[in-house]
C-alpha cells in the first residue's frame, strides 16, 4: 500500500524532503507539539528547519529510522549525528514499545570503551560537521576523555593515515590489529598518535589538549604535538587558516609549562607569526613566553628584520618588548646568573644594531638602559657600542651625545677603556673628564681599603702620625680639579701627556706611602710587644 507524502520539510535551505506527516510525527516530539497547536487541516504543510544538525544528509538518516519502524544501524560513523538529531527532533518517546532514537544512541555510547582507536577517532571526527553545536555536547567530552586515555597507553598504535576517509571505514577497523607490528617498525610509543590527530580541526584539537592537561599528560609531549600540528597543517592551509592554526597553537602552549617549549621553537613560531596577521592577544602571549626564556636565546634569534615600511634594519621594538617581559616579575625574582646572561646577549645585539644609520638615539638608549645596572660587572661592551653609534651618527648634537653617554656606568669601565675614552674625540669632554675622575676614585678607594685593613684598626693616634696619607689624597684631588679645567677636546697632546704623567707620579707616591706604612707597622708592633711583656711581670712588694 502506497504511503502518501503530505509534509514538506525544508532542511537548512539546502534540500527539501516530502515525508508522511503521521509516520515522522509519531517519532518526533518536536513535530507533535508543532502540529498539536493547529486545529484546522494540517495536510500539505511545510516545515522549515534552519539549524538542523548535520544538514539534509542527517535528516535523511532520521527519516529512514522513522520509515523502518525505529530500526537503524548505529555505528561510530553516524552515532554523534543521530544523537544530535534525536535531541533536536525530541525523539525521546517510544512507538509501539520500540526504543526511541535517543535511547538507542545513548546505549551505543555506553559501548565506547570497546571501540577501537580508529572507531573512536572517526566518531570524534564527525563532531566537526556539527560545530559549534558539538562544543557544548557532553558526548564530545566523552570522546575527548576516551581519546586522551588511549593516547597515554603504550599498547595503542596509530591505525593508518587515511582515518579521515569515509570510503576506508571498514579497512580502518581491521588496521588496529597491526599495533604490535607498527611498534616494531619504529613508531614512537609517545608520539604514535600525532599523525592521526591531524584530521581534527583547531576547535577539536583545543578540546583534546585541554583534556590532556586535565589528565596531567606530560607537557613535553603536548608541546611537541602542537609544534608538529602547526607545521603539518601549514602545508595546505590558506592565509586565514594559518592565522587560526597559529593562534590556537600559541594559546594552548601558553596554558602549559613554557619550560617544556624550547626557546628556539618559540622564536621559530614568532618569525612565522610576524608574517601573518594574528591577534594582538596571541602575539602578547608568545612574546611573554619568549621573554621568560631570554637567557636561553642567541644573537641569531634576536636579529629579526624590522617590519615592512620601516627604515631601521632590525626590529628593536620587539627586542625591547621581550626584555620588558623578561623583567616583568622584577629583578629580585631573576637570578643574577640569568640576568648576566641576558646582559651579555643584549651587549652583542647592541653592537649589531649600533652601525644602523636609521636607528634613532631614543631606541639606542632604551636598549643600552633596558637592564638594571646590577646585570653588568663591566660596561666595556656598552662603551664600544656607544663609540660605534657616535661614529656612524656624527651629526648628533652635543646634548644628544651627552644623553647617549649617560648609558655608561663609568665606575665599571676597565683601565684600558678609561685611557681610550680620554683620547676619544667623539665623546664629549665632560665624559672624558668623568672617566679620569672615576679612575682617580678607584685609586683612592684602593688606598683607603688597604689602610682600613691594618692591624690597629681605626686608632686615632696611629692615623694622626701618618700625615703623608692626607698629602697623597690632596694631590689626587688637585689632579682631578686640574682635569676639570682642561678642554680635552682641543687635542692638545702635551697637556694630555702632562696630565697622565701627574697621574703616574701620584701612583708612585702611593706605593712609597704603602711601604712607609708597612715599616711603621713593624716598629709599632715591636714597641707594643715589649710593653706588653713588661706589664705581665708581677709587682714587687713595697
Amino acid at each position: 500500500m502506497a504511503v502518501s507524502c503530505d509534509l514538506e520539510v525544508d532542511v537548512n535551505g539546502g534540500e527539501t524532503f516530502m515525508v508522511h506527516k503521521k509516520i515522522v510525527t509519531s517519532y518526533s516530539g518536536r513535530l507533535s507539539k508543532l502540529f498539536s497547536k493547529f486545529t484546522g487541516d494540517t495536510r500539505n504543510c511545510k516545515v522549515i528547519f534552519n539549524d538542523f544538525p548535520g544538514g539534509p544528509r542527517n535528516f535523511e538518516l532520521v527519516s529512514r529510522f522513522c520509515y523502518n519502524n525505529g530500526e537503524i544501524d548505529i555505528n561510530p560513523y553516524n552515532i554523534f549525528l543521530l544523537h544530535s538529531a534525536a535531541q533536536f527532533m525530541e525523539m525521546d518517546h517510544s512507538v509501539s514499545g520500540t526504543p526511541n532514537l535517543q535511547e538507542k544512541t545513548e546505549k551505543a555510547l555506553q559501548e565506547m570503551n570497546y571501540w577501537t582507536w580508529s572507531e573512536l577517532l572517526v566518531a570524534t571526527r564527525q563532531c566537526q560537521d556539527l560545530l559549534p553545536l558539538a562544543i557544548c555536547s557532553p558526548v564530545l567530552d566523552k570522546f575527548m576523555n576516551s581519546l586522551t586515555e588511549r593516547m597515554v597507553l603504550p599498547s595503542e598504535s596509530s591505525p593508518c593515515p587515511s582515518a579521515s576517509s569515509p570510503d576506508s571505514f571498514g579497512f580502518r577497523f581491521s588496521s588496529d590489529t597491526r599495533s604490535t607490528e607498527s611498534l616494531k617498525n619504529g613508531t614512537s610509543k609517545a608520539n604514535w598518535w600525532f599523525d592521526d590527530l591531524l584530521i581534527l580541526s583547531t576547535e577539536l584539537v583545543e578540546m583534546v589538549i585541554k583534556a590532556m592537561v586535565s589528565q596531567k599528560v606530560d607537557h613535553a609531549i603536548i608541546s611537541r604535538f602542537l609544534l608538529y600540528y602547526q607545521k603539518s597543517k601549514f602545508y595546505t592551509a590558506t592565509s586565514d587558516q594559518k592565522c587560526k592554526i597559529l593562534e590556537t597553537v600559541i594559546d594552548l602552549l601558553y596554558t602549559i609549562d613554557s619550560n617544556w617549549v624550547t626557546c628556539k621553537s618559540l622564536f621559530g613560531i614568532l618569525r612565522v607569526a610576524l608574517s601573518l596577521d594574528i591577534s594582538k592577544s596571541s602575539r602578547k602571549k608568545l612574546e611573554s613566553m619568549i621573554g621568560s626564556q631570554m637567557d636561553q636565546a642567541t644573537l641569531d634569534n634576536l636579529l629579526i628584520p624590522s617590519p615592512y615600511g620601516t627604515d631601521y634594519l632590525y626590529d628593536v621594538k620587539l627586542v625591547l618588548r621581550l626584555l620588558k617581559s623578561f623583567l616583568r616579575k622584577g629583578t629580585h625574582q631573576v637570578s643574577p646568573m640569568r640576568l648576566q646572561k641576558v646582559a651579555s646577549l643584549v651587549d652583542l645585539y647592541i653592537a649589531e644594531v649600533a652601525p644602523d644609520p636609521c636607528l634613532k638615539p631614543s631606541k639606542f638608549m632604551s636598549l643600552a638602559m633596558a637592564l638594571p645596572d646590577s646585570a653588568r660587572d663591566c660596561y666595556d661592551e656598552i662603551y664600544r657600542a656607544v663609540d660605534m653609534y657616535l661614529q656612524v651618527h656624527a651629526g648628533l648634537s652635543k646634548e644628544e651625545k651627552m644623553k647617549i653617554c649617560c648609558a655608561i656606568n663609568y665606575e665599571k669601565l676597565s683601565a684600558e677603556v678609561c685611557v681610550h675614552i680620554s683620547k676619544n674625540k667623539r665623546f664629549p669632554s665632560k665624559d672624558s673628564v668623568q672617566a679620569l675622575v672615576c679612575e682617580q676614585f678607584k685609586l683612592k678607594s684602593s688606598f683607603q681599603s688597604h689602610d682600613d685593613k691594618n692591624i690597629y684598626g681605626d686608632s686615632p693616634s696611629y692615623v694622626g702620625k701618618i700625615g703623608h696619607k692626607g698629602k697623597i689624597t690632596e694631590a689626587s684631588e688637585q689632579i682631578v680639579l686640574y682635569a676639570e679645567n682642561v678642554d680635552l677636546s682641543t687635542n692638545n697632546v702635551k697637556l694630555r701627556e702632562d696630565l697622565q704623567g701627574m697621574q703616574w707620579r701620584v701612583m708612585e707616591l702611593e706605593k712609597v706611602c704603602k711601604k712607609m706604612q708597612a715599616q711603621m707597622a713593624k716598629v709599632m708592633k715591636s714597641r707594643v710587644s715589649s710593653h706588653s711583656s713588661a706589664r705581665s711581670l708581677p709587682r714587687l712588694c713595697s
